[in-house]
Protein backbone atom coordinates (compact mmCIF):
# COMPACT_ATOMS: atom_id res chain seq x y z
CA UNK A 1 0.00 0.00 0.00
CA UNK A 2 1.23 3.42 -1.08
CA UNK A 3 1.58 6.65 1.16
CA UNK A 4 -0.08 9.51 0.10
CA UNK A 5 2.02 12.54 -0.54
CA UNK A 6 0.97 16.00 -1.01
CA UNK A 7 3.16 18.55 -2.73
CA UNK A 8 3.22 22.31 -1.80
CA UNK A 9 0.96 24.59 -4.31
CA UNK A 10 4.55 26.17 -5.27
CA UNK A 11 5.57 22.57 -6.88
CA UNK A 12 2.01 22.07 -8.22
CA UNK A 13 2.49 25.91 -10.13
CA UNK A 14 5.46 24.97 -10.72
CA UNK A 15 4.77 21.64 -12.57
CA UNK A 16 1.55 23.37 -14.79
CA UNK A 17 3.98 26.52 -15.64
CA UNK A 18 6.45 23.38 -16.96
CA UNK A 19 3.58 21.68 -18.88
CA UNK A 20 2.33 24.90 -20.74
CA UNK A 21 5.94 25.91 -21.79
CA UNK A 22 6.12 22.40 -23.54
CA UNK A 23 8.42 20.54 -21.31
CA UNK A 24 7.18 17.17 -21.59
CA UNK A 25 5.68 15.26 -18.81
CA UNK A 26 8.63 12.60 -17.78
CA UNK A 27 10.82 15.50 -17.44
CA UNK A 28 8.41 17.48 -15.24
CA UNK A 29 7.68 14.30 -12.89
CA UNK A 30 11.87 13.51 -12.54
CA UNK A 31 12.61 17.22 -11.95
CA UNK A 32 10.18 18.00 -9.19
CA UNK A 33 9.61 14.23 -7.72
CA UNK A 34 6.31 13.87 -9.03
CA UNK A 35 5.26 10.05 -8.46
CA UNK A 36 2.21 9.62 -10.02
CA UNK A 37 1.17 11.08 -13.53
CA UNK A 38 -2.09 11.35 -13.01
CA UNK A 39 -1.50 13.47 -10.41
CA UNK A 40 -0.40 16.40 -12.87
CA UNK A 41 -2.92 15.21 -15.51
CA UNK A 42 -5.46 16.31 -12.28
CA UNK A 43 -3.53 19.45 -11.84
CA UNK A 44 -3.74 20.33 -15.05
CA UNK A 45 -7.36 19.57 -15.40
CA UNK A 46 -8.34 22.21 -12.44
CA UNK A 47 -6.09 24.94 -14.23
CA UNK A 48 -8.07 24.75 -17.14
CA UNK A 49 -11.22 24.94 -15.84
CA UNK A 50 -10.32 27.94 -12.87
CA UNK A 51 -10.39 25.67 -9.86
CA UNK A 52 -6.89 27.04 -8.28
CA UNK A 53 -8.45 27.11 -5.27
CA UNK A 54 -8.10 23.43 -5.22
CA UNK A 55 -4.41 22.83 -5.55
CA UNK A 56 -4.21 24.34 -1.49
CA UNK A 57 -6.48 21.41 -0.70
CA UNK A 58 -5.19 18.98 1.54
CA UNK A 59 -4.95 14.97 0.69
CA UNK A 60 -8.05 13.37 0.55
CA UNK A 61 -10.42 16.44 0.78
CA UNK A 62 -11.61 16.93 -2.54
CA UNK A 63 -14.55 16.04 -1.84
CA UNK A 64 -15.13 19.15 0.23
CA UNK A 65 -14.62 21.28 -2.67
CA UNK A 66 -16.62 21.33 -4.74
CA UNK A 67 -17.85 24.21 -4.46
CA UNK A 68 -15.21 26.58 -3.98
CA UNK A 69 -13.18 27.85 -0.51
CA UNK A 70 -15.19 29.04 2.20
CA UNK A 71 -13.58 32.72 3.21
CA UNK A 72 -13.95 34.12 7.13
CA UNK A 73 -13.82 37.16 5.61
CA UNK A 74 -14.33 39.52 2.81
CA UNK A 75 -10.86 40.70 2.80
CA UNK A 76 -9.22 36.53 2.48
CA UNK A 77 -11.96 36.13 -0.41
CA UNK A 78 -10.44 39.25 -1.88
CA UNK A 79 -6.52 38.15 -1.43
CA UNK A 80 -6.68 34.87 -2.69
CA UNK A 81 -8.91 36.25 -5.63
CA UNK A 82 -5.76 39.00 -6.07
CA UNK A 83 -3.34 35.44 -6.06
CA UNK A 84 -5.32 33.69 -8.49
CA UNK A 85 -4.97 36.62 -10.94
CA UNK A 86 -1.44 36.99 -10.27
CA UNK A 87 -0.60 33.46 -11.16
CA UNK A 88 -2.70 33.96 -14.10
CA UNK A 89 -0.74 37.08 -15.31
CA UNK A 90 2.88 34.76 -14.56
CA UNK A 91 1.91 32.32 -16.49
CA UNK A 92 0.75 34.59 -19.33
CA UNK A 93 3.67 36.65 -19.64
CA UNK A 94 5.82 33.05 -19.38
CA UNK A 95 3.93 32.43 -22.48
CA UNK A 96 4.41 35.39 -24.42
CA UNK A 97 8.15 35.01 -23.71
CA UNK A 98 7.68 31.74 -25.19
CA UNK A 99 6.65 33.00 -28.22
CA UNK A 100 8.86 35.63 -28.63
CA UNK A 101 11.18 32.92 -28.90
Amino acid sequence: MSTRVSYPVEVKMQAIQMRLAGVPVKEVMEKLGIRNVTQLKVWMKWYRKGELHRLEQPVGKQYSFGKGPEFTSELEKVKAENRFLKQQLDVLKKYMELERR
